[in-house]
């Protein structure tokens, strides 16, 4: 008996031992959110964002997205989700001239959870590492941030993305994905990529399609659950329900298992959190 024991015992070190020294076979989920916040434009009179600062900052902070990409971000909006957001390390630099000028696409990511290996920007056009110039046939400048961030838990790596592509230009459109892929390949070839944004196009067109073929998924196709509206634009809800489209979206490396994809159609008790709604997945990577 006193053997029996003694054998149980030591092949029991032996597979906690094995166990501690393999790695994870999954990541642990990620709560992923793209949200269109809208300049802050003294024309939006009541929707002016010194009404909705306080209700974004509240609603992000309820759901506690992991990673956060955002679109339409002026430098005092900068300032203000920094201050309401505190939980959140944030990157980022304005399109017109890579400091604080012109809209910011930042990323937000949690810093009790990650640490970050490496981030920049680069602009949509012919000449990327030149920010504040008209790509293609845009008509406005536009900027991608991105990050490395490493997995504090378990050392694991992934690429981060946010964008926003131009609302005129469909050549734009098309070369300014095909560029975030070339990029991916370029900074990050071997680790699992995440891409967030304001495509300003629905789910048939033609850029989407060049995602999916570039080895991304669109999670509002993929997610094993899907709830909420089918659109995220609503101009502060003066399009009419049927008129209303998906341009917000939310791509992962094909692999990666997406559990839950949400557009969030919450408003507060007065106006409006912006005139896209936020979109919020739930994915792991692999």
């Amino acid at each position: 008996m006193k053997y029996t024991t003694f054998f149980l015992c030591a092949c029991s070190i032996l597979l906690l031992g094995s166990c501690k020294n393999q790695p994870a076979q999954n990541g642990q989920p990620l709560e992923v959110m793209t949200f269109n916040i809208r300049l802050d434009a003294p024309s939006d009179s009541a929707n002016n964002w010194k009404y909705r600062k306080d209700n974004a900052c509240k609603m992000i902070a309820y759901y506690q997205p992991d990673l956060l990409g955002m679109q339409e971000v002026c430098h005092n909006q900068m300032e203000d989700l920094k201050q309401g957001l505190p939980q959140y390390t944030a990157l980022g630099v304005g399109r017109d001239d890579g400091k604080e000028a012109g809209e910011y696409c930042p990323v937000f990511f949690k810093t009790d959870r990650f640490t970050l290996v490496e981030y920049g920007n680069f602009s949509l056009s012919e000449h990327p590492d030149t920010i504040g110039i008209k790509g293609w046939d845009a008509s406005y400048n536009r900027v991608t941030t991105w990050a490395v961030l490493q997995e504090k838990s378990n050392g694991k790596k992934f690429v981060y993305f946010n964008t926003h592509l131009d609302n005129d230009g469909k050549i734009a459109r098309k070369e300014g994905v095909q560029l975030i892929l070339n990029k991916i390949k370029e900074i990050a070839p071997d680790v699992p990529a995440i891409i967030t944004g304001d495509f300003n196009c629905e789910p048939d067109e033609e850029p989407l399609q060049i995602l999916e073929k570039g080895g991304m998924q669109n999670t509002s196709e993929t997610a094993g659950i899907t709830y909420g509206p089918s659109w995220s634009f609503h101009d502060f809800g003066r399009i009419p329900l049927d008129e209303r489209v998906l341009i917000d979206y939310v791509f992962v490396t094909d692999g990666a298992k997406v559990n839950r994809y949400r557009v969030i159609q919450d408003a507060p008790e007065n106006g409006f959190l912006s005139d896209h709604c936020p979109v919020l997945v739930n994915l792991t990577l692999q």
